[in-house]
């Protein structure tokens, strides 16, 4: 493991609640820093793991429809809506 000196700027209350935790756990500042980006690091990837959604018959969206955008979404039901009532007219 390579380890790299950098200076970061932290909030003095933020700092001193860490070096006490620090002391408390018999662990240098640095070791503690560590931990705790470690940490959040894994928490964070945890959350924004990738979710496996079901598909049924096609699989996917349909051309020209940005699921990120609700403007998109909701052309297209208008689109299907118009659709459907012309078939049953």
């Amino acid at each position: 493991m390579i380890i790299m000196r950098t200076t970061v700027s932290i909030d003095d209350a933020l700092l001193e609640r860490a070096k006490q935790r620090a002391l408390r756990n018999n662990m240098t500042l640095g070791s503690f820093v560590e931990d705790a980006l470690r940490a959040k690091l894994a928490e964070l990837e945890q959350r924004t793991a990738a979710v496996s959604l079901p598909t049924f018959g096609s699989g996917g969206f349909i051309a020209g429809v940005d699921p990120s955008s609700n403007r998109s979404l909701y052309e297209a039901l208008d689109r299907a809506s118009n659709h459907d009532a012309s078939l049953h007219a």
